[in-house]
């Protein structure tokens, strides 16, 4: 059960009781007027059982999910009404701390100073307020910055199944771009293990990067309301440092499919008729409520990372079809290229950024991206003709093909910070001028005669040069 310890004062708004109790469902009558949806009430005998109403029944009786375990409530118990919505502490004694969906600190560390709360629901910027322009956000990883660049203020999916590497390129990106980023960082883990927040929390701390990081939890143990609403919970305290502090926010996510997954439960508890494949029926509007408020704005920019599970490799299952819809970029990892050791398992052919643009990304890096996939294009189709017949039997062209091709899908490989204790390998960070220069000298045919084993697992290109006069 979550311990909700931020004590809210006496109301004088109408009390309400409880006159069901179904699971998570709530139904209470209040005599002397409803509060309004989205509000938040309190009940049980310690008033720690948190209750966000979702619908009003008739003029007296709201129907609401309870956000914390509902053990030992009972009808007739008291429901208080506080007259607000549901709220979370903001401000920069945020940064380095870890909280719950409710605003509570839960790394034991000491009770947050007096600070401003404001509501989790919340309007999304207007149209007006938005910029026109765009520019890329760099990572250090070769396959994303050269094949699916990331946009400074937009919305990017880390798109895959269970096990390709969509938590490892996360905290990659932690560590690549917090340490660089000079604005504020802020993790929230939607239906996370505890096992992932804990190690997360220690490697963010050795890493050094935790004194500009806010990192926020619904864990999977926890009842889907909480886990529906900790990315709200999560937005606001990045709308703060976007608007009121001006900085640019790092958001990342992970996993967002499990705020849809929250979304479902909390729509089959109170009674809505499934849509396709058992989704709510408000899958298209719940999700665009969240993703809409991440943009950036004339104060400052949430550029957001979000790992997205795919049910069973399926990716024309509804959540993430709603999901593609909203990104500027799309990064799909393969577990075809997983199984076959190249890490980061990014798949080049379906993964795509809307910034890979010559007016945004300049020509050369545009004509570079086309040329590498055409070419990874043209080996997949020959890979058919290679299992049957043989390399031997294609033209002279085609061998040519299929040997830049071997090369290029090793060079995209590349050596992680994060998982170095587990590969032996020493991480690399590689800018984008060696990560198009490397590709650039595969394509010339330079490494032609390089063995491929050279290009695989480095930094930049000069790096296989140095490996093959080694051995």
């Amino acid at each position: 059960m979550i311990n909700v310890i931020n004590k809210i004062p006496h109301s004088e708004f109408p009390t309400g009781t409880v006159i069901s109790v179904r699971g998570s469902v709530i139904d209470a009558e209040f005599k002397a007027g409803l509060p309004p949806v989205h509000h938040e009430l309190r009940t049980g005998d310690a008033g720690d059982i948190v209750v966000e109403v979702i619908t009003q029944l008739n003029d007296r009786t709201i129907r609401g999910i309870a956000l914390t375990s509902t053990r030992g409530l009972s009808r007739g118990s008291i429901v208080r009404n506080y007259g607000r919505p549901l709220r979370v502490p903001v401000g920069r004694q945020l940064l380095g701390r870890m909280f719950d969906a409710f605003g509570n600190t839960i790394d034991r560390g000491d009770p947050l100073a007096a600070t401003e709360w404001r509501s989790i629901h919340r309007e999304s910027p207007s149209l007006v307020e938005r910029p026109t322009r765009s520019d890329v956000f760099l990572t250090g990883i070769k396959a994303i910055d050269v094949l699916a660049p990331l946009e400074r203020g937009g919305k990017a999916g880390l798109f895959g199944g269970a096990g390709v590497g969509k938590t490892v390129l996360i905290t990659e990106l932690i560590h690549n771009v917090v340490g660089e980023h000079e604005g504020v960082s802020l993790f929230c883990g939607i239906g996370e293990r505890c096992r992932e927040a804990e190690e997360l929390y220690r490697e963010m701390k050795q890493a050094g990067v935790l004194d500009n990081t806010v990192m926020i939890f619904g864990q999977m143990n926890e009842p889907p309301g909480a886990r529906y609403r900790v990315g709200h919970a999560a937005l606001t305290m990045a709308e703060y440092f976007r608007d009121d502090e001006r900085q640019d926010v790092l958001l990342l996510v992970d996993n967002i499919f499990r705020f849809i997954q929250a979304g479902t439960e909390v729509s089959g508890l109170m009674g809505e008729l499934p849509s396709r494949v058992g989704y709510q029926p408000t899958l298209a509007s719940d999700l665009a409520g969240l993703e809409e408020r991440i943009c950036t704005t004339s104060s400052g920019s949430i550029t957001s990372v979000q790992a997205v599970y795919v049910p069973a490799d399926d990716f024309t299952d509804p959540s993430a079809v709603h999901t593609f819809a909203h990104l500027s970029t799309s990064i799909v990892l393969s577990r075809k290229r997983a199984s076959e050791g190249l890490y980061p398992a990014i798949n080049p052919l379906e993964s795509g950024s809307k910034m890979l643009m010559p007016p945004i990304v300049g020509e050369r890096h545009y004509q570079l991206a086309q040329d590498v996939r055409r070419t990874l294009a043209q080996y997949e189709e020959l890979k058919d003709i290679i299992a049957m017949l043989g390399l031997e039997e294609l033209s002279r062209d085609d061998r040519r093909t299929v040997n830049r091709a071997r090369r290029l899908e090793r060079f995209l490989t590349q050596p992680f910070f994060t998982t170095g204790q587990f590969t032996g390998y020493t991480g690399r960070l590689v800018s984008l001028e060696d990560a198009l220069r490397g590709c650039e000298r595969i394509l010339d045919d330079e490494f032609h005669d390089t063995p491929e084993r050279a290009l695989y697992m480095i930094g930049g290109a000069d790096e296989a040069v140095e490996k093959e006069a080694a051995s």
